[in-house]
């Protein structure tokens, strides 16, 4: 059984002590801390009516006393814990090993053992003294026999309190002792760096921190990017979530002005600053539209200019593995998320994990990993941003719209032509500046023009246009030519064409549902009528001017 929520870890555990709880299992690397606290609370006699002194066993030393005196004989478990029962004043015996000898998947427990344990937990719960068996193991493994009998206990990572005193006492430590690593952080950055470090236990933080110092020599507001790699390791060794690496910034993505304007006011809200003017941070987006328009590079975006980790969530990892773990693998992939962070949570193409959850197939298993999924996001008080992005909006279940589970819905819908301008630009300097096709002059008119004959084109589009213009110019060792650029137009055939019905159903489902995420002054110079079939393209033109002009945009025009 779980303790009771809503406490902190000390006072559940003095409310479990005084209560004689017999048997209580904490979950936690972090044998020194976690020791630290129950020895402080076992001691406090504002709290415990008994105080008791902590008997720690070991499979090295066995039953080790509190004036360190160590009994021999105990490093056996079964034995150490019949020399438990035998020692009859108040205690608090913690078994740091034990789940090593509870049994797994592979082998099963000894049954001594379990009848032993068994035994302690009836014995403590109606002996004379306060006694209270605690074990600490960095995994959880409670062999079905003893479910009834012991209580889980949560014990959380370091808060940002006590990262930042172990990033002050570093710092004053390097300061006193006229150390070599010159400090240049003020007390924002102390406090990103801090926050950086969440999710990390006090050695890896204390780690990422050294490791930062000695990095260059300087300890400054730009270091977070080292405790990122640190994070990294956290999250790659949990295995269900991947760490993104980005090398962009939102100035990569082109046009969206409506979008990242909304993001960019975003940015920071998860620092003491923004609380000050009573902000909780916010929830997340869901970006839907037309598939190519930029919806994933805006999620990456959107971590390289916050400087926070991306971690993409995909649900089909989740629904992997044996049967009924679907909900446990949701439940730690959101633990994961929430230890990271403050931090981004992205996951790509939603509508095909979350889709047609009617249940039936699977005996309600997709239902109850949906919704446990959505009432995290409902309650989430972490600052935990998340990005979903879809294409087919439609076929998500409606409460997964609904307000308060993202801050907006934003509709990524095919570039205006200012917008096509800055993707040609973007992806033009982006590959010339490497390529041995550079002399190619990046003229006004050329962007013009490029943009004029690519109306309905969208930006993967674009910038496979680019890289199919390189192999003409590779394929005849040349450089690279106007007219490159425009056969490569023209021999493609957009999804404007290809899919112009379903576009026109979602720009149709988008046009009150969802905010536009082009800014105004660029929609202005899209040019649309009334809805009309889309005809073929003929040979030699630009095969999507006549579907792009045949389709109304959608989205509400408003400007942030």
């Amino acid at each position: 059984m779980p303790a009771p929520a809503n406490r902190s870890f000390r006072d559940n555990l003095a409310l479990l002590f005084r209560a004689r709880f017999p048997v209580i299992y904490i979950e936690s690397f972090e044998e020194t801390r976690v020791l630290a606290e129950i020895d402080s609370v076992a001691r406090d006699a504002s709290v415990m009516r008994t105080v008791r002194p902590m008997y720690t066993w070991s499979a090295t030393r066995g039953f080790v006393e509190p004036n360190g005196a160590t009994h021999a004989g105990t490093t056996d478990p079964k034995q150490a814990v019949d020399w438990m029962l035998q020692q009859e004043g108040a205690g608090v015996f913690v078994m740091l090993d034990l789940h090593s000898h509870l049994g797994d998947d592979r082998r099963p427990a000894d049954p001594a053992l379990i009848r032993a344990l068994r035994d302690a937990a009836g014995n403590f719960h109606v002996g004379s003294s306060a006694r209270v068996l605690v074990i600490v193991a960095p995994t959880l493994r409670i062999p079905s026999e003893l479910e009834k009998d012991i209580t889980l206990i949560d014990f959380p990572l370091p808060d940002e309190r006590e990262i930042r005193a172990v990033l002050d006492d570093m710092i004053s430590a390097n300061t006193s002792s006229n150390g070599r690593i010159r400090v240049e952080v003020d007390s924002v950055g102390r406090e990103r760096l801090a926050k950086a470090a969440l999710g990390l236990t006090l050695n890896e933080a204390t780690n990422a921190f050294a490791r930062a110092m000695v990095d260059d020599g300087v300890l400054s507001n730009d270091d977070v990017h080292v405790i990122m790699e640190e994070k990294k390791q956290t999250v790659r060794k949990a295995g269900l979530l991947e760490f993104v690496d980005v090398d962009l910034d939102l100035d990569d993505v082109g046009g969206l002005q409506n979008l990242k304007r909304w993001l960019s006011k975003r940015n920071n809200s998860w620092l003491a600053e923004a609380a000050e003017y009573g902000i909780p941070a916010p929830k997340g987006v869901l970006m839907t539209g037309i598939p190519g328009c930029g919806k994933s590079l805006t999620a990456k975006a959107v971590a390289a200019a916050w400087e926070l980790p991306l971690l993409r969530l995909d649900i089909g990892k989740v629904f992997a593995g044996l049967v009924g773990s679907s909900e446990q693998n949701m439940r730690s992939a959101i633990r994961t998320a929430e230890a990271a962070a403050p931090c981004i949570l992205w996951l790509d193409e939603i509508e095909k994990g979350f889709s047609g959850l009617s249940g039936d197939g699977d005996s309600g298993t997709s239902s109850r990993v949906f919704g446990s999924f959505l009432t995290w996001m409902q309650e989430k008080t972490t600052p935990v941003f998340v990005i979903a992005t879809a294409n087919k909006v439609d076929r998500l279940p409606p409460e997964f719209l609904r307000k308060g589970r993202f801050d907006e819905i934003f509709f990524v819908d095919l570039p205006t032509r200012l917008e096509r301008r800055d993707i040609w630009s973007l992806h033009l300097s982006k590959r010339l500046q490497r390529s041995k096709a550079a002399n190619l002059d990046i003229s006004e008119s050329l962007l013009d023009t490029l943009a004029d004959v690519t109306e309905g084109y969208a930006g993967a589009e674009i910038e496979q246009a680019v890289v199919a213009a390189l192999f003409d110019a590779f394929a005849d060792r040349r450089q690279l030519k106007d007219d490159d650029l425009v056969r490569s137009i023209r021999n493609m055939v957009p999804l404007s064409v290809t899919q112009a019905e379903e576009i026109a159903a979602v720009r149709s489902w988008a046009a009150t549902r969802a905010v536009a995420a082009t800014a105004a002054d660029d929609r202005s110079s899209y040019r649309s009528t009334a809805p009309a079939a889309p005809t073929p393209p003929s040979p030699g033109a630009a095969p999507a001017a006549h579907a792009a002009e045949s389709l109304s945009r959608g989205g509400r025009l408003v400007d942030f």
